[in-house]
């Protein structure tokens, strides 16, 4: 069963409508911790418009679970707040400064000396590190060339071809996750998964071992709880 990590960006961008601390940050993540689940994950941005550093701090002190922090590691300050509080995973990004959501994998072919750059740098830190991919057979076998440990399978086509025919959508995934495990690679998989498409996806990708999910699911505990919302996504994952 892949573990599900709750993406906490959406608590902090209502906090920060406000200002305050309403919402608080670092209880709400311990509360999702407590409805059981199983990491927490942030991408703070350079313009801290929802996740700022100090949380990062704040959360580090706290968290029981596996704290994942995704971002763009081309940003210095990104990367020293990452040596500074040594997460379970980091998760690089390619994200281009102001972008509003992440919308694209990593080059690994085109990109492969710097990101054995950074994955060794992490690395020798005692940090698991993972790199945002499409899922594309070529970008996961350049991606085992960097070290990394795993790969996070970028699922915005997926969620989006989903309704139209979900087994062809899902294909490209299936592929690069049969790829992913003869190369020794972990398999992580995020963006628009929700309660509609996250079973037949965690369900057909083999060796999926993490889902990182915020938006919709910070979007579904308005209406159903966030308790009964982190319990709805952890039986999604159950097959």
């Amino acid at each position: 069963m892949a573990h599900l990590s709750v993406n906490i960006n959406k608590i902090a961008t209502l906090r920060n409508s406000r200002g305050g601390n309403n919402p608080d940050l670092v209880k709400v993540a311990l509360d999702c911790e407590r409805f059981g689940a199983e990491g927490i994950t942030v991408h703070p941005r350079p313009d801290e418009r929802h996740i700022r550093y100090q949380d990062v701090y704040d959360l580090k002190a706290v968290i029981d679970t596996e704290f994942n922090i995704e971002g763009n590691c081309r940003e210095q300050k990104f990367v020293d707040l990452v040596l500074a509080n040594r997460p379970a995973q980091v998760t690089l990004v390619p994200d281009a400064e102001g972008q509003i959501t992440s919308n694209h994998g990593w080059d690994t072919i085109k990109h492969a000396a710097y990101l054995k750059e950074m994955v060794t740098l992490f690395k020798s830190e005692g940090i698991r590190v993972s790199i945002f991919v499409d899922p594309v057979v070529e970008m996961v076998e350049a991606a085992v060339l960097t070290g990394t440990d795993r790969i996070e399978l970028y699922t915005e086509a997926y969620a989006h071809n989903y309704y139209d025919n979900r087994e062809k959508a899902v294909l490209p995934y299936v592929a690069a996750a049969h790829k992913a495990n003869e190369l020794g690679l972990g398999i992580n998989a995020g963006h628009d998964l929700d309660l509609h498409n996250l079973k037949y996806f965690a369900e057909s990708i083999p060796g999926l071992l993490e889902v990182s999910i915020g938006h919709a699911l910070i979007s579904d505990a308005l209406y159903l709880g966030l308790e009964n919302t982190i319990q709805l996504y952890l039986k999604q994952l159950k097959h």
